[in-house]
């Protein structure tokens, strides 16, 4: 069974309607993109023009609701959008989808297909218990700003995912911090696929179930446990 994420009380009073699937997956085969990564990723953009039909991304309903939970917790979504919807933008962009690395192209595309946020951690960089809550604002957050580490620190109120070091995610799935991302060397990886009502829990487990025939199939031999969807009253599940 994959790890056990939580998520507070505070975050679901904020968001009834939140779903998250888990992936855990041991003996990836990580390395740079490649063609067929980056034909994945070509593939995703066609089947998101095919669903959007003509729409803006954020016209999406999906993509709407989580345009409204972003403003509830005091984020500006047409600034700071979430994952899914900042990529579904670029991806329909002249410039495109960017090739970061061979798993990151693998969710990134089942993201942009699926249009829902999926994110991926390196499980032997993950400190602790993962969990989502509203900050304190007291919390660190190491990134990179101008080619040197630097220290941020959330807004109070703001939802972020944390590990037992610090936040792992800011503005729930806005921006991943270096620390514990998928590079060409993980291994390990935490794969986290989260929808919001009026998308259905079954969508996101069917986005889960493609993510995981993918790291199967570019990763033959590697072991992969598929969670079941969060349930709606909160608990933690592993």
């Amino acid at each position: 069974m994959p790890r056990t994420l939580t998520v507070s009380d505070e975050v679901r009073a904020l968001a009834p309607g939140f779903t998250h699937v888990v992936i855990e997956a041991h003996g990836l085969r990580g390395g740079p993109s490649t063609e067929a990564s980056s034909a994945l990723l070509d593939d995703a953009t066609r089947r998101l023009a095919a669903r959007l039909a003509g729409r803006a991304p954020h016209e999406d309903p999906h993509m709407a609701a989580w345009r409204e939970v972003y403003t509830a917790f005091g984020a500006k979504p047409s600034r700071t959008r979430n994952s899914a919807e900042a990529l579904a933008k670029r991806a329909l962009s002249e410039s495109g989808l960017p090739r970061i690395n061979l798993l990151v192209d693998v969710y990134n595309a089942v993201s942009v297909a699926r249009l829902l946020p999926v994110g991926g951690e390196d499980a032997d960089r993950v400190e602790g218990a993962m969990r989502l809550v509203r900050a304190t604002g007291d919390e660190d957050f190491v990134t990179v700003a101008g080619g040197e580490e630097t220290v941020e620190h959330p807004a109070p109120g703001e939802v972020v995912w944390r590990d037992d070091t610090g936040v792992t995610c800011r503005r729930w799935n806005w921006r991943q911090g270096p620390r514990t991302r998928l590079t060409e060397a993980t291994a390990s990886g935490v794969f986290l696929l989260e929808g919001l009502a009026p998308m259905p829990a079954a969508d996101v487990e069917r986005a889960a179930a493609e993510l995981a025939e993918l790291l199967e199939k570019f990763s033959p031999g590697a072991r992969i446990s598929v969670g079941a969807p969060e349930p709606a009253d909160g608990r933690a599940h592993g």
